[in-house]
């Protein structure tokens, strides 16, 4: 296998330090707009500060503590363009690259995603393509959805025999996982599936500094979200909709979530029959009062406005004002988790509600990968998902979700990588709140 990794920022730089503890793959190659970020993922991967890799092994059922080498000749930094198809496409060639990992925000997913196609490699992003709201009525019915570029070209991926995983990250990602495996070990019927994520996460010496990059924050959050029913089909609510208490485990506890628009409710229903899909996500108050004043003021918008001549985007402004999330890890303490809810019946036809849960403290991702917890928890899941794909564990030829695949070996590798999951059973359900 030989990766294109295209974005070295908080992200790719993590997976970067995860796949140099891998031997899967012959050459990965880590483009950026910015070489010098590229090189500078490439520099650490020797980096003795990036820790100690607990590596499962399978056979003596122990964990082996490996580190990256320094000068490892897999890995090299170049420059692309990530908004044009064509450069992706060249770089490709020019490395023979047979898959594309796409590690930029989701402005960039349809051209990295044609110039893989273009090249004849395979494809893997952890965001899809764009959505449009619907022109007249937004907050109750689609328009353009997520991903829908992307499965519109589903039908070109599948006749030249060629891969796209769309969705790959953490969530969308680890969640579409669990909600495969809920399907096919623990329920015989599912009523609800509900991504619900949150964490308590504090960064020392900011008003406010999000963990993760805020203009795919604000794209999400302040867009209609999107609710899958079995008997209606996709349909849009108002923004922070239906909030409601969800008591995360890992010594985070109870946070309120709230509708946002994302992934998942876009790709279980394709895959898993379900009667209800939904994603919620644990903001707070302050979070959500900071992205609606930034929509009351017209920042979170992405057209340019000329200011002396010069167009800027007002998203762009708010991104380049705050700090780089992936800076953030050695003032940051606590811990995030992202998980699947799944409400129905067992295999025994009994009713039975099962939070399934990844949880990554950053004290342990800091000593480890020196990668904070949000962008390492994002960074393993297309590492793992490449290396099923390297050996041939995972197969297939089309636009598919991660919900396509057995889940088994992936959350076996997951251990394996020294980043276990659970489960939890619980009842009563969450318990709702007033409206905001």
């Amino acid at each position: 296998m030989r990766i294109l990794l295209v974005g070295a920022g908080g992200v790719g730089a993590a997976a970067t330090g995860i796949a140099a503890r891998r031997n899967f793959f012959e050459r990965f190659v880590v483009a950026d707009y910015d070489v010098a970020r590229a090189e500078q993922a490439v520099a650490r991967v020797g980096d003795a500060q990036m820790g100690r890799a607990q590596v499962g092994d399978a056979q003596m059922g122990r964990a082996q503590v490996g580190r990256a080498q320094t000068g490892d000749a897999r890995f090299v930094a170049a420059r692309v363009d990530a908004s044009s198809a064509a450069a992706v496409a060249a770089l490709c060639r020019e490395h023979e690259i047979t898959h594309v990992f796409n590690a930029v925000d989701p402005r960039f997913v349809m051209p990295i995603f044609e110039g893989a196609h273009a090249a004849g490699a395979d494809y893997l992003d952890m965001a899809m393509s764009l959505s449009h709201p619907h022109p007249d009525r937004p907050y109750e019915l689609t328009g353009v959805k997520l991903g829908d570029d992307q499965f519109a070209a589903a039908d070109r991926w599948q006749a030249d025999g060629r891969l796209a995983l769309v969705g790959m990250g953490v969530e969308p990602g680890l969640s579409d996982v669990f909600a495969r495996y809920a399907a096919d070990h623990l329920f015989s019927r599912i009523d609800e599936i509900g991504i619900r994520d949150g964490g308590n996460l504090v960064v020392a010496g900011y008003d406010f500094a999000p963990s993760f990059s805020i203009w795919t924050t604000i794209e999400e959050c302040l867009n209609p979200p999107v609710i899958w029913e079995k008997d209606r089909g996709w349909y849009t609510c108002e923004p922070f909709a239906e909030p409601e208490i969800f008591d995360f485990p890992g010594g985070i506890g109870p946070v309120e979530c709230v509708h946002v628009e994302h992934e998942e409710v876009l790709l279980i229903p394709r895959w898993i029959d379900a009667g209800r899909v939904t994603f919620k996500y644990g903001l707070g108050k302050e979070f959500i009062d900071v992205l609606k004043t930034l929509h009351k003021l017209g920042l979170d918008r992405t057209a340019p406005v000329t200011i002396g001549g010069v167009p800027v985007s007002p998203r762009d402004v708010v991104a380049g004002v705050l700090p780089d999330p992936a800076s953030l890890g050695g003032q940051m303490t606590g811990a995030t988790c992202a998980g699947t809810l799944v409400t129905g019946l067992n295999k025994s036809g009994m009713p039975a509600q099962v939070y399934l849960y990844h949880v990554v403290d950053n004290t342990w991702s800091m000593r480890e990968y020196n990668a904070q917890a949000v962008v390492w928890q994002t960074a393993v899941n297309p590492v793992i998902a490449l290396e099923l794909l390297a050996t041939g564990v995972w197969s297939g030829a089309g636009v598919l979700g991660p919900e396509a695949f057995d889940a088994v070996p992936f959350l076996d590798k997951l251990v394996e990588y020294g980043t276990p999951w659970a489960l939890r059973e619980q009842w009563p359900a969450p318990v709702p709140t007033a409206a905001a």
